[in-house]
């Protein structure tokens, strides 16, 4: 399980639990604004919902990658059913994108047995997060967002970002938004400067 990339030049900026009809097409606009790539580690239930979106995350150029189908603790989950719920959503997604996800974060970031063994199976990639902004929390404002991301930011690290509010507080996702802009400016100043 990496948190990190391995590569000192990068930085991974992700999105968990999404689409979101909101939040979703808002990140998508800024990040094409900022000409910047991300990586949407897409729930299977919402790409059921949202499937249009989740194909449209795919058009623009963004990696998909494989979150969960229910937003379940792993650790409650027994392998078969862990089994049962990431097989689900990677064919959610797949069929909704026309991409197979290479990339995979479990809810919470909390993996299993059960999960990690799949994930090796299908050589999917287990990737952590170096920076939460903990924008899902209620009381997360778009400066606390942006200063827990941006705080020591360099390359090699993954940025974990909520482009939903399914799974947190309402309308946590807004903070995030607001937040977006600075640290996608952040993030190009960390690149210039390794540059």
């Amino acid at each position: 399980m990496r948190d990190r990339l391995d590569t000192a030049d990068q930085i991974l900026l992700s999105f968990d639990d999404g689409p979101h009809p909101q939040a979703t097409p808002a990140a998508l606009d800024l990040l094409d604004k900022a000409n910047v790539q991300a990586t949407f580690f897409l729930a299977g239930e919402q790409v059921e919902r949202w499937p249009r979106l989740a194909a449209e995350i795919a058009s623009t150029g963004h990696e998909i990658a494989l979150h969960c189908h229910r937003h379940r603790c792993l650790l409650r989950l027994t392998p078969r059913q862990t089994r049962d719920d990431l097989r689900r959503a990677y064919a959610a997604i797949g069929e909704a994108t026309g991409r197979a996800p290479r990339r995979y974060r479990p809810p919470y970031g909390i993996f299993s047995a059960a999960a990690l063994a799949l994930a090796r199976s299908q050589r999917w990639q287990p990737l952590l997060w170096s920076k939460n902004g903990r924008d899902w929390q209620q009381h997360a404002t778009a400066d606390t967002i942006a200063a827990r991301i941006t705080r020591d930011l360099r390359g090699g690290d993954v940025i974990l970002l909520h482009d939903a509010d399914h799974y947190s507080a309402p309308g946590s996702w807004r903070q995030t938004i607001a937040a977006l802009p600075r640290i996608l400016e952040a993030i190009d100043h960390q690149l210039v400067r390794a540059q």
